[in-house]
């Protein structure tokens, strides 16, 4: 194992995930289309996880163990700014999830983001917008019908139970943004 790497990645989520709680408990996130300071967060990560995939491919759980490999998974997730590069990832992380490198889940999650970022429907629902009344709803799907079945394929809850989680997070994050508003 690459305790080094390890550490550097966990340090990365670390940083993502404190920044964005940071701007929910504040009441910021949503108050732009993408709120600076997560951008600046993203763009270094985004950067050196480019760097780190160039050198050695995918840091899978024997390289960096499962959480850092989780966290490989999630700072490719939120590099928004580059499509070319999250759509590159896929064939890596398809691949580690064949060798048992990664989970499932995280290829889902990725290759919905890729889809629904170029405008397509997305196959496993686990991308989702709000509407102006706050009530979430998962972006087009490819086979709606299926889904549950696909998403329990790989290693996911049913397409309510997601929508249900992601309803919660929206309404917390409207709750701080109005309670910071009335302050």
């Amino acid at each position: 194992m690459n305790n080094e790497l390890r550490d550097e990645l966990l340090s990365m989520q670390h940083e993502d995930q404190k920044t964005l709680q940071e701007l929910i408990d504040s009441g910021e996130l949503g108050t732009v289309e993408y709120h600076p300071t997560i951008k600046d967060v993203h763009e270094r990560n985004n950067k050196r996880i480019k760097e780190i995939i160039g050198q050695q491919g995918w840091p899978g759980i024997s390289l960096v163990g499962k959480e850092a490999a989780e966290a490989a998974w999630l700072i490719v997730q939120h590099a928004v700014l580059d499509t070319v590069f999250m759509e590159s990832c896929l064939a890596h992380l398809r691949e580690a999830v064949k060798r048992g490198e990664a989970e499932g889940s995280h290829l889902a999650y990725l290759q919905d983001r890729v889809l629904t970022m170029s405008w397509k429907p997305q196959i496993y629902g686990t991308q989702h917008d709000v509407d102006e009344s706050g009530t979430a709803f998962p972006l087009p799907m490819e086979n709606p019908v299926e889904v549950d079945s696909l998403r329990r394929e790989m290693g996911l809850g049913t397409l309510a139970e997601a929508t249900r989680r992601i309803q919660e997070r929206v309404n917390a994050i409207r709750r701080n943004r109005k309670a910071n508003q009335a302050e």
